[in-house]
């Protein structure tokens, strides 16, 4: 009897586990639904008249291809090229293209169209082909190329007649500018077809509307506030955060004029309570700022002083004769921004310095939010400077002790203040299985599929 009630128990549980299985199985099939912020007008990956929005990247990578990908760990990998070699000196580099893939016009990917593609993006650059391999020669050294390659705008692309034509997991099937696109599955991926059948995004949504479309099961993943992502989850929602990711700062509008100057800038930045920014104003939702890339990826911004240090920005500003009374700037769409605003100019009072906020375009400084643009810490840091107006640094090697020369140098311009790194969230529906964010925020959506909603 005892025996008996054994086999019972387990046929009973395969039975449960066989039933677990297929339901959470990945199957092909639906649409996925998604809402953003940003609201391109150009699927372009090299129009640069676009603003910088992450949204906006993750949607190129959904249409075009590299031809090479960075990991979780910022190695370059194969994508559209399956291996590549520089010559001594690195100005000179090789890359064999990966046979067999198609543009979503259905035509050959070949090396000619390759070097077109390149060439257009980066017009001081000498790109051509080699029979089945593209050639890319640069002026200088570029130990870097290959990460420099996995930006966006060096998507491939093949242009004719007014329209583009991309190598990845999807192709559009309606679009309509700065509001709607709607992506279709590419069976014919060179890397797999994608699970889902489409996606459809909806842009140009703020962070509310998109909520609404969310509790209503309009949409399935949204963006949210990095302010918002500790009180969603407490309310249960599933979130997905990414490292942080996008630096907030303060850049002034011209270098320092003086030594006065430099005493008054340098007992701005000890006067701003980072920690409090961070837990007050966005409840966690980043991390305070010392240095321009975050600490994940170089190892070393804890060397960056980020703490205030009220006493001594004290002491500095009392060694100044006169100080001017700056103006602070920010983006009146961004609320998040304003409310950072408003405690520098009180931190700011507190150390004695005359800060007030304006909408003119022509302040003295300006807040400003720039995101990572990637996972190569050396490219991510000659992006970050070009996004805030800074000269942007050239490397001769690889190597940590570069990197770490060229950002301290841009810290040491008194050019730029550090303030905080933000994370990127999403509040992703229970139906939709295996989605990831990178570190970087970047969505991996070729793998994501979706399970029957819940009642």
């Amino acid at each position: 009897m005892r025996f008996t009630g054994c086999l019972l128990f387990a046929a009973s549980s395969l039975a449960c586990t066989l039933s677990a299985s297929a339901t959470t199985r990945p199957h092909y099939g639906g649409t996925l639904h998604v809402e953003m912020r940003a609201a391109p007008t150009s699927l372009d990956p090299a129009d640069s008249n676009q603003p910088d929005w992450m949204g906006s990247r993750n949607l190129f990578g959904l249409l075009f291809d590299t031809l090479i990908s960075l990991d979780e760990q910022g190695k370059p990998q194969p994508a559209l090229a399956i291996s590549w070699q520089a010559e001594p000196g690195n100005q000179r580099w090789q890359f064999s293209l990966r046979r067999g893939v198609t543009f979503q016009d259905g035509s050959a990917v070949t090396a000619d169209v390759v070097a077109a593609s390149l060439r257009r993006t980066n017009p001081a650059w000498k790109v051509f082909s080699e029979g089945d391999a593209v050639v890319i020669e640069r002026d200088s050294p570029a130990p870097d190329l290959p990460a420099e390659l996995t930006l966006p705008r060096n998507s491939i692309v093949k242009r004719e007649d007014g329209k583009t034509s991309g190598t990845g997991p999807f192709a559009v099937s309606q679009w309509e500018p700065g509001k709607k696109l709607t992506l279709a599955a590419r069976n014919e991926y060179w890397d797999g077809r994608p699970f889902l059948d489409a996606i459809e995004i909806e842009m140009g949504k703020n962070f509310r509307d998109q909520m609404l479309s969310f509790d209503l099961r309009k949409a399935q993943a949204i963006e949210i506030a990095p302010d918002q992502a500790h009180r969603a989850t407490a309310e249960g929602r599933n979130v997905k955060a990414s490292a942080p990711t996008e630096l907030i700062a303060l850049v002034f509008a011209r270098d320092s004029q003086s030594p006065d100057d430099e005493r008054q800038r340098r007992a701005f930045a000890l006067s701003i309570d980072r920690e409090l920014l961070n837990t007050a104003v966005l409840q966690g939702g980043g991390e305070p700022a010392g240095g321009l890339l975050p600490n994940w990826m170089t190892g070393y911004e804890f060397v960056f002083p980020a703490s205030a240090d009220l006493a001594l920005a004290r002491q500095v500003r009392s060694e100044i004769p006169h100080t001017n009374s700056w103006t602070l700037g920010y983006d009146a769409a961004d609320p998040t921004s304003r409310v950072i605003a408003e405690r520098i100019v009180l931190n700011a009072r507190d150390a004695g310095l005359g800060v007030q906020i304006t909408s003119a375009n022509n302040a003295d400084l300006r807040i400003s939010r720039v995101p990572l643009a990637s996972l190569d810490a050396q490219i991510a840091l000659a992006e970050l400077a070009a996004g805030l107006g800074l000269p942007r640094p050239t490397f001769t090697s690889i190597s940590v002790d570069d990197l770490y020369n060229a950002e301290s140098k841009l810290l040491q311009s008194q050019h730029v203040i550090p303030l905080l790194h933000l994370r990127a969230a999403y509040v992703v529906s229970d139906s939709v299985k295996n989605w990831r964010i990178g570190r970087d925020a970047s969505w991996s959506l070729s793998n994501v599929w979706l399970a029957a909603d819940k009642p």
